[in-house]
């Protein structure tokens, strides 16, 4: 594959701007996409902050920009406004060899008159926050009649800080008859889902494989019965994963291991069967934020767990159904990151072993467990903590509404913010443990939707 820019269709201003800026050789997101987005296609591609991908994409809109023609031809779509101005400082970068180019910013957390004002002026590429997107279009100063690319960066981040209602409604508001690219660092089903939904044949690109056995660290470790429960807790002492599903066989072995693990001082829930489906959708919100660190579950109450980013899977016991144990660990080292799948086992437990490894077509070894004196160092906490915040879809409260709130005047960096999910009367966002308090008078004292709403840290 060539992998030099001069190699692609590219307006010679563009080329020449490149050389400028010593952009030689394209990264492996930029060779693959960048033909096919030139070409006009609609592409989907996997790629991480630091891959290049915005260069990708900026370059595509830019080749086919009219600057004569005075109307926002582009829309980019950013999760944050940190990572807002991060695309439209570097689009700018790109795009300076070109004449009276406008690449217009808009974000929540920002006074709306200035944005409403420079609007009025026009623009040629808009780079936005859904949520204050979807209220520029509400008060209708902004159109997106004339947009003739779409770009979702980072869209699995737009998705998990619960962006998915503001999406649709801005999407319906922009020319069928477009170019479409989305980026994004996972692929759960939820991006397949928007792609089918606003995307036409999309081209797939990926840099990385999403899972295979060479991002997956498999290890074993031969236990008595009686010395589970502490091999349990050296290993997580000794790997401290943000997140981490430690799988038992029943339900009752579950709540037992949740409750010696919490007596320890981890941070665990448990995910079972027997628990109310408001509980069990508590504990989810939690875990997902990463707001608890280990989630000791059964097969049965795991399904359908959508955490693209698990840092561990940790099998109390060898699994009876060896399929099982292939979806177990198929759960971490997804998306080319790297992922820890450790197996407890007892001399009971050999003869599925022994069945294990004909089902793997490989000779299986033993690790020794940690050293014993892990168990007198401290636990660790989680890196999010989970807020509730008393109003919800009925409320109208959005996505948008959240983060505009915590990152406002005096208020939090958007980096700080994680997942941000949307019930009927309530929402939960995920915010650094080192910014809860902030966050919290922050939701406490500003007005969403014209009113204060209570908001507590969800235990």
């Amino acid at each position: 594959m060539t992998t030099s820019f001069a190699s692609l269709e590219l307006n010679a201003s563009l080329l020449s701007n490149l050389a400028s800026l010593d952009y030689q050789v394209m990264t492996p997101i930029q060779a693959k996409s960048l033909p096919h987005i030139l070409a006009g296609q609609d592409v989907i591609a996997q790629g991480k902050t630091g891959s290049g991908k915005t260069a990708a994409f900026g370059l595509g809109l830019l080749n086919k920009l009219n600057v004569k023609r005075f109307s926002i031809q582009a829309l980019v779509l950013c999760p944050t406004r940190e990572l807002a101005d991060q695309v439209a400082k570097e689009i700018r970068r790109l795009g300076r060899a070109i004449d009276n180019i406008k690449v217009l910013t808009l974000c929540g957390g920002m006074p709306m008159g200035p944005q409403i004002n420079s609007l009025e002026h026009g623009a040629h590429i808009v780079v936005g926050t859904p949520g204050r997107i979807e209220e520029h279009l509400a008060k209708g100063t902004l159109k997106l009649n004339a947009v003739d690319t779409l770009v979702l960066d980072e869209a699995d981040r737009m998705l998990d800080m619960g962006f998915q209602p503001s999406l649709d409604a801005i999407v319906e508001l922009i020319p069928a008859k477009r170019q479409t690219l989305l980026f994004s660092a996972t692929f759960p089903e939820r991006i397949q889902l928007i792609a089918q939904r606003v995307m036409v044949e999309p081209t797939v690109i990926q840099v990385e494989s999403t899972h295979d056995s060479s991002t997956i660290d498999e290890r074993f470790y031969q236990v008595d019965e009686s010395e589970r429960l502490t091999a349990l807790q050296l290993l997580l002492l000794k790997h401290r994963p943000d997140c981490a599903v430690v799988f038992c066989n029943t339900k009752k072995e579950c709540q037992e291991v949740t409750t010696a693990l919490d007596d320890k001082g981890f941070s665990v829930a448990a995910l079972h069967g027997d628990l109310e489906q408001k509980d069990r959708d508590k504990t989810l919100v939690r875990f997902a934020s990463k707001s608890v660190s280990v989630l000791v579950a059964t097969d049965v109450a795991a399904r359908g767990l959508d955490i693209d980013a698990l840092d561990a899977v940790i099998n109390l016991h060898v699994p009876r159904d060896l399929e099982i144990y292939i979806h177990r660990i198929g759960r971490t080292g997804r998306a080319g990151s790297h992922g820890l799948a450790c197996t407890l086992f007892s001399d009971k437990e050999r003869h599925k072993l022994a069945k294990l490894e004909a089902y793997l077509e490989r000779t299986i070894d033993t690790t020794a467990l940690p050293p014993l004196n892990l168990i007198n160092h401290p636990t660790y906490k989680p890196p999010m903590v989970t807020l509730q915040i008393d109003g919800g879809k009925k409320q109208k409260v959005r996505a948008g509404d959240i983060l505009g709130a915590l990152t406002g005047e005096d208020g939090i960096d958007g980096k700080a913010v994680g997942k941000i999910q949307i019930y009927d009367n309530w929402a939960y966002v995920a915010v650094r443990r080192d910014d809860a308090a902030q966050a919290l008078r922050k939701l406490g004292h500003d007005k969403m939707k014209g009113r204060n709403f209570r908001v507590r840290l969800l235990n």
